[in-house]
């Protein structure tokens, strides 16, 4: 048959079908390599020269001559300063923000040092005194290059003598680098290990950190910015000429060193011991704290090994306590450190802490690891309209990056600088090389903004060490190169180290965009990092590649504002952070995770976004590009807002929100719905009712207007009245000026009196409006006034038998002070720094609680603040606090009246307190905790009116109780309990005898548990009221989710029947022990020349610590007035926030999203933006696509053109009219012919 093609419409259906195949099929086999070589970089259009301008640097910056784009920059023009006061960060947290008068309106200071602008006028900005630690010294080495700095070093030996270098928390270089030979890691001290890693190889970077206070070394912070001159004579005028011999100002020697700082680094003599005061009490020092020396340890291991089981420092679950009889510090102990956990690199280390039998059996989904995280985020999209990070400003704080690395564009690298004490500017390790590469690589393994210019700041040597002064100066060094976007994959607990939360609060208050990991201590709660946890950085959590939230990826709340408030929500957003390929050491890839990946997927983003608004410099800042972020992020289902803050990054979606941005104010969270979960959780978990303490939401105030703002009248408290509204009670606590970008708001939910018997749902919103001084040609007050909707639950009055109270005021936690860890046996965790709080660390205890039907309140006062009547149990679990007189006195009358406790302690003994102090090798110093894991002396004084207390034994083992398994876990005694009282012995290891000799023993008849019914007191007219019930148990750590290894849950909930109804649980009654406790055993006494005092809320502030302080008064909360809203309230609260538009120069593309990411490389047809800036016209036509993936869509779509226009043809001939042919007839064949119809 013959079939005849013409070019009709199926025709070209049939040419276009085909022609879409094998475009996508060429884009499917080119997608390897998204972006070309540097030298043929071509976007779809040539843009003119004077139709792109950018004001992100002080220097002309062109993208390769292909491309024909001259991008203008001005230098930024400093407006005029004025001095702004500037409040408290948070009235909870105690913390006050820096002196600020010289950088409340941008880049620091305009004197001392001159500078042209782009009309050639004179400017004269402070340039900060930049340079590495001042306890090191040494000769400068000359740089390879102009913008390659090596900073002086010091010699390995101090003036002290010969110091022995730390080798991190894994023992010794040899033994480590021999378990690593026989395990097959990578010793974190090798470089030849850490560099051959394999390009693709799937790898996890595990991280041990550890911090030590340097002997005798203080940073003095001055109130600003001086000469050196000037800062060594306020120095002499502190400490006195006289004296010069007994301290030191240690020199900085390097390039900068002649320019103004804000800090010196003082070695003291031992015998001076008045020098800090004495410095604290010159006018122009702001602050002394301890130099502290970091030092971060890298293990690589399998990614698949890492993933799915719990690692310690050195490699096993749990290990044996310390201990050998010796007055050496024992193998528990090779943290060597006061402080514990503090900064430190986060690419999943120091997650997996947490007992075996909470993660086995659980894995993360991974997606190829061939695909480009670019693509999983449709950088492309982006790429295509011709943004590629040009002009934008990317600073880097890690371990450094080779000058020559292949991934990275010749002249993209703008500056290297080391501000360690190791003469190199070369990454020694891969950590700092992947980040960068994430950030800005443009071959194999691709970045986002491979066109941006990188500043390397090189902060942590090849042994991961580095020192508080080296991050100061190195911040100060990014302030003076106008740095736009800084990425810090580090963090740590300590939120109180105030140098550095100062220097960070500087740096964005000069409008530095500093990305964060929010840390890799998930999922337990309460786990956030410092500086991701401060309300000005942009804090970045993990997700895997099927939009789970990573296991490692620490989660919220802050504990800042513990114990009276209640934290803010972290992280910020989240994005990829599991299984994400980016540059490996000497080229090729490799496959990480961590949350130090995730941060520079964000950081990456964000440097791509930066570009997108040249034509708009002014509109960029930390508050924006956050807002942006924020408000376009898409919330994860099934997960709450402490895991995912605002929701997953999208990229293109934020493109859209920065380029129709208004300065303007946002709130995080955007609303309260005390009704939704998950989201909302743990706030949605249990209605509020009257009577109950107040529900505390800490939200946080994003201020896009201007670097400082503050409150304008009063903020409204405005029910809804069809809506109930009338029923809530809201106090208002905020802070008073909101700087640097960012403020706070606490709003406390009650329930009005005459709502004490109603059940129903309530809403109401708060209008507040923040004012901002004018911007530069601006003559008015920049105002935005945003709304906060409420809505709640209301149930009435549960019965007393169902409320308890959680006591927090009388839990301490790190920091500021050393408390040491629960478990002993948890090695990898030295320091109590989750809170105690029963939404963090004790969530699961929390979770079963509410789903046996009890109400949990939280008590962040004294005793004396509330009302016992209104509980039936008062929990007292793992308390280190002391307690004021008065507490307890008003205890006893409490349970006395009817009120029950239920204490769970933990282990207290002197001898293991000093065997697990930490032991400083370079400064050959001991530093011991504050207490134990529980405070037993302050505990006995608290059960001494009924003749209760703990001993000072530590105990371990398992047992059972009925058929329920239990492990004691380093937990204490109870050495008196009242003779009629109940019980329950075990036989358990002597776990301080074990820690004390080496020698393992086992105690027999210890007693674990003791209940007791008290006796009420006669009255005057003989009648006795229903006296409360106690309970001891000697060990928390069956609660708490930090080291929980068997839950106990069970015992609680028998204990609390008993504590409510009096029934004593049959399965304990058959536990009962005769034992008879010695009346002379000497209780355990505080351990001498402890500083509990310094971090105690009780103890008065000095050494003796035997006087309490007076007793606070308790919270008042005055209520906000009400102003009534006759109208209805919005049915959905959850709404994406929109942003205020600005007049655009020209329309934006429609994008359209869908909610699942496909795995694997999306690319981007070439052309699909072929879009000019210098038109006004955009393809309206064409689209984005979250969903699915476009190549395979569109072969689709031509694949069933060609079967449609086949089918047509075939069809056509089988159905057109035949027409008979005249053949002349042959008689030889006429007999043979046959007549076949259609034919």
């Amino acid at each position: 048959m013959r079939i005849r093609f013409g070019f009709s419409l199926q025709s070209w259906l049939l040419i276009l079908g085909f022609a879409s195949i094998c475009h996508c099929a060429s884009r499917l086999l080119g997608n390897a390599s998204l972006l070309p070589d540097h030298n043929s970089v071509e976007f779809h259009q040539e843009f003119p020269v004077d139709n792109a301008t950018s004001k992100f640097g002080s220097d002309v910056v062109s993208i390769n001559a292909s491309v024909r784009l001259l991008i203008k920059v001005q230098t930024n023009k400093s407006s005029e300063r004025k001095n702004d006061p500037h409040s408290p960060l948070d009235t909870h947290s105690g913390h006050q923000p820096s002196n600020v008068s010289d950088v409340s309106r941008g880049r620091i200071g305009d004197s001392n040092v001159t500078q042209s602008n782009a009309s050639g006028e004179q400017k004269t900005p402070i340039q900060p005194d930049l340079s590495y630690s001042a306890n090191q010294q040494g000769a400068d080495a000359s740089p390879k290059h102009e913008h390659d700095r090596i900073f002086p070093e010091e010699s390995s030996e101090s003036s002290s003598g010969n110091r022995t270098e730390q080798r991190g928390p894994g023992g010794s270089a040899a033994n480590r680098s021999k378990e690593a030979a026989e395990s097959g890691e990578a010793h974190p001290t090798s470089q030849a290990n850490c560099s051959n890693i394999t390009a693709d190889e799937s790898v996890q970077l595990l991280v041990d950190f550890s911090t030590t206070v340097l002997e005798n070394e203080h940073i003095v912070v001055f109130d600003s910015y001086y000469s050196e001159n000037a800062r060594h004579n306020f120095v002499k005028a502190a400490l006195g000429v006289t004296s010069a011999h007994r301290w030191q100002i240690l020199p900085r020697d390097n390039i900068l060193s002649s320019h103004p700082s804000d800090f010196d680094v003082i070695r003291i003599s031992s015998d001076y011991q008045d020098a800090v005061e004495n410095l604290e009490g010159h006018p122009c020092v702001k602050r002394v704290t301890p130099h502290k020396k970091l030092t971060r340890s890298l293990k690589f291991v399998s990614d698949e090994d890492g993933e799915g089981q719990d690692v310690s420092e050195d490699g096993q679950e749990g290990g044996e306590p310390c201990g050998d009889g010796t007055d050496q510090p024992c193998d528990m102990q090779k943290f060597q450190t006061m402080r514990g956990k503090d900064r430190r690199s986060l690419s999943l280390g120091a997650a997996f802490w947490h007992s075996p039998v909470r993660h086995k059996g659980r894995k993360l989904m991974r997606s190829a690891s061939s695909a480009q995280i670019t693509s999983a985020l449709q950088a492309e999209a982006l790429w295509d309209m011709g943004f590629s990070g040009v002009g934008v400003k990317v600073a880097i704080f890690d371990t450094g990056l080779a000058e020559d690395h292949p991934h990275f564009k010749k002249g993209r690298i703008k500056d290297r600088t080391n501000w360690t004490n190791e003469k190199t500017l070369d990454d020694g390790l891969g950590h700092g090389t992947f980040v960068a590469g994430v950030i800005s690589s443009y071959r194999e393994c691709l970045g986002f903004a491979p066109d941006a210019d990188l500043y390397i700041f090189r902060v942590f040597t090849n042994k991961q060490v580095s020192y508080t002064s080296w991050f100061l100066d190195a911040f100060n060094y990014a302030i003076m190169k106008k740095i736009n976007i800084l990425n810090l994959s580090i963090g740590g607990p300590d939120f109180m180290d105030q140098p550095f939360v100062d220097k960070v609060w500087e740096l964005t208050a000069n409008k530095v965009i500093l990305v964060s990991a929010i840390g890799n201590d998930g999922p337990l709660y309460g786990t956030l990092n410092n500086p991701a946890d401060q309300m000005d950085v942009i804090g970045v959590g993990g997700i895997n590649f099927d939009n789970q939230i990573a296991k490692f990826s620490s989660r919220g709340m802050t504990t800042w504002e513990l114990p009276r408030g209640y934290g803010r929500v972290k992280p910020d957003i989240v994005t990829y952070g599991s299984s994400v390929r980016g540059s490996a050491l000497r080229g090729g890839c490799r496959t990480l995770s961590g949350t130090s990946v995730a941060s520079p997927v964000v950081a990456g983003a964000v440097t791509l976004l930066m570009s997108t608004m040249a034509n708009h410099p002014n509109i960029v800042n930390p508050a924006s590009m956050k807002q942006a972020l924020m408000s376009s992020a898409r919330r994860l289902p099934d997960t709450n807002m402490f895991e995912q803050g605002q929701g997953k990054l999208d990229l293109v979606k934020a493109y859209q929100m920065l380029r129709e941005y208004k300065p303007q104010v946002t709130l995080h969270p955007s609303y309260i719905d005390l009704t939704e979960c998950p989201y909302m959780w743990p706030y949605c978990s249990q209605p509020i009712y009257y009577g109950g303490m107040p529900t505390i939401v800490n939200v946080t105030i994003l201020n896009g207007m201007g670097v400082t703002g503050k409150f304008r009248d009063k903020l409204l408290w405005e029910p809804f009245t069809p809506q109930f509204g009338g029923y809530l009670e809201v106090a208002l606590q905020y802070s008073q000026t909101v700087w640097p970008w960012s403020g706070y708001l606490a709003v406390s939910i009650s329930v009005a009196k005459h709502g004490a018997n109603w059940e129903g749902i309530a809403q109401g919103q708060i209008t507040l409006t923040i004012e901002s001084p004018p911007e530069e040609g601006e003559t008015e007050p920049r105002l935005s006034t945003v709304k906060l909707p409420i809505k709640a639950k209301i149930i009435p009055t549960p019965p007393r038998n169902k409320r308890l109270l959680w006591d927090q005021y009388h839990n301490l936690r790190y920091p500021p002070g050393y408390f040491p860890r629960d478990n002993l046996r948890m090695k990898n965790d030295p320091l109590d720094w989750n809170g105690d709080h029963i939404h963090t660390n004790f969530k699961d205890l929390y979770l079963h609680l509410r789903s046996a039907g009890y109400f949990i309140e939280v008590l962040g006062a004294p005793y004396t603040c509330f009302d016992a009547t209104q509980y039936g149990v008062l929990l007292l679990v793992d308390p280190e606090e002391e307690y004021f007189p008065e507490e307890v006195t008003k205890l006893k009358r409490d349970i006395d009246n009817g009120l029950s406790i239920i204490v769970f302690a933990d282990w207290f003994n002197v001898t293991v307190m000093k065997k697990i102090k930490f032991f400083d090798e370079n400064t050959r110093q001991w530093w011991m905790p504050d207490t134990g894991g529980a405070n037993i002396p302050a505990l006995n004084e608290l059960l001494s009116p009924w003749n209760m207390a703990f001993g000072d034994g530590v105990f371990e083992g398992d047992f059972k109780i009925g058929s329920h398994d239990m492990y004691y876990a380093s937990g204490t005694s109870i050495v008196r309990f009242p003779k009629d009282g109940l019980l329950v012995v075990e036989n358990l290891k002597d776990q301080g005898y074990e820690v004390d000799s080496g020698v393992s023993v086992t105690a027999a008849n210890v007693p674990v548990l003791g209940i007791y019914q008290t006796q009420a007191p006669v009255r005057e007219d003989n009648t006795t009221v229903p006296s409360g019930r106690i309970v001891l148990y000697g060990d928390s750590n069956c609660l708490d989710g930090s080291h929980m290894q068997k839950d106990c849950f069970w015992l609680l909930d028998a204990l609390l029947e008993y504590t409510i109804h009096g029934n004593v649980p049959p399965i304990l009654e058959e536990r009962k022990s005769s034992l008879t406790l010695a009346a002379e055993l000497e209780l355990p006494e505080r351990m001498e020349g402890n500083h509990l005092y310094r971090f105690s809320k009780v103890l008065g502030n000095h050494p003796a610590g035997s006087q309490s302080r007076v007793l606070p008064v308790c919270p008042h909360l005055v209520w906000a007035q009400s102003h009534p809203l006759n109208h209805s309230a919005p049915v959905n609260l959850y709404q994406p926030q929109k942003l205020l538009s600005i007049d655009s120069e020209f329309a934006l593309p429609m994008l359209q999203q869908h909610d699942q990411i496909p795995k694997g490389i999306r690319g981007f047809p070439q052309g699909l933006y072929d879009w000019n800036p210098a038109s006004p016209e955009l393809p309206f036509s064409r689209s984005i696509y979250d969903g699915a993936p476009t190549y395979p869509t569109v072969a689709f779509v031509g694949m069933v053109l060609v079967l449609v226009y086949v089918a047509a043809n075939v069809y056509k001939w089988w159905t057109r009219p035949r027409r008979r042919k005249l053949r002349p007839r042959k008689n030889r064949n006429a007999p043979f012919v046959l007549k076949i119809a259609g034919v």
